[in-house]
């Protein structure tokens, strides 16, 4: 199927938020949303119907978005993202955690298995220069991929004012998948780094710590900011911080600097990274990406990162294997 970029620039304003009313986003009118320009547009319309309506058979909305991206056609699920913050900002809704799960997967490409220093919580460059097709490539439907992931990423900018009350959420999950949609934000870097550590101050959940922690990276990683860097490294020497934290960091450390590996951090992770602890970190989103079918997301990132000159293990990533 061929890019039509009329189409696409109508899809990407929308998500934007420049295509449709404020009134029309907060009334979930999705009739306004030209999603039949799309490949499977009509499908994401409905999904998030369905999800919206929060009866017994909205379940069939559910992972959708996620599904589409997965199957690398993220220009429709764009759509969506504005809705599906607004689902989950709705504390009476029942599926609000389902629709939180779901508006960052357009905002992230190529992140399955990766785990390295150089690619681990990277934005690769949106596209320049009228280039269509830049370091994402092309979606299976011919769209290029940078596009969609820019839009997502735009959208989810739009409204952070709705995204941030959510790392309080009185439910866990809810605050892990709010620091990862936001994480994603191609602006406001400040506020919602700061967002990020007022949250850590007050956060009593070592999991949900950690995930501050690693969003805090993914942002600096995409707006540099030294001091940043730096409070990083301080987090993973503090033996007073919770092991989850301290991972957390020296990961967040790792990507957003090219300094050799440090004896000191080496020896903590070594101490840290148990199986147990390891299993328990693929609940954060970062990690359950990161993972292959023999090994966890933290297993992996410590392997890529402090080992890299070791080979992958057999059927790492072949997905009929048993995870030990």
């Amino acid at each position: 199927m061929g890019v039509h970029p009329p189409q696409r620039e109508d899809g990407v304003r929308f998500a934007c938020g420049d295509h449709v009313a404020p009134e029309a986003k907060d009334g979930l009118l999705l009739d306004e949303v030209p999603c039949e320009n799309f490949p499977n547009g009509d499908r994401v319309r409905e999904a998030v119907r369905l999800l919206h309506t929060g009866d017994s058979p909205s379940r069939a909305g559910v992972g959708v978005v996620g599904g589409l991206c997965a199957n690398d056609m993220r220009a429709a699920a764009v759509l969506a993202v504005p809705f599906l913050i607004r689902i989950a900002a709705d504390t009476r809704h029942p599926y609000r955690a389902d629709a939180l799960a779901e508006v960052s997967c357009p905002a992230r490409a190529r992140y399955f298995g990766v785990a390295s220093r150089d690619e681990l919580l990277l934005h690769r460059a949106d596209t320049q220069d009228g280039n269509l097709y830049d370091d994402y490539g092309v979606e299976v439907t011919g769209y290029p991929a940078g596009w969609s992931v820019a839009a997502a990423r735009a959208a989810i900018t739009a409204d952070t004012a709705l995204l941030q009350p959510l790392l309080g959420d009185p439910d866990p999950s809810i605050r892990i998948d709010a620091a990862y949609t936001l994480a994603t934000a191609a602006d406001h870097d400040r506020a919602v780094r700061a967002s990020f550590q007022d949250r850590l101050a007050a956060e009593q959940d070592p999991t949900v710590s950690a995930a501050l922690v690693l969003a805090t990276a993914e942002v600096t990683r995409t707006h540099p900011h030294s001091p940043t860097i730096a409070w990083m490294r301080e987090r993973w020497r503090q033996q007073t911080q919770a092991p989850e934290v301290r991972l957390a960091a020296a990961i967040g450390w790792l990507c957003l600097t090219d300094e050799p590996v440090p004896d000191d951090l080496r020896a903590a992770v070594d101490d840290l990274a148990t199986d147990e602890r390891a299993h328990a970190m693929d609940a954060l989103p970062w990690m359950a990406i990161a993972s292959g079918s023999d090994e966890t997301g933290l297993q992996r990132c410590v392997r890529k990162m402090l080992h890299p000159d070791q080979p992958d293990p057999p059927d790492c990533d072949d997905p009929w294997a048993p995870r030990r």
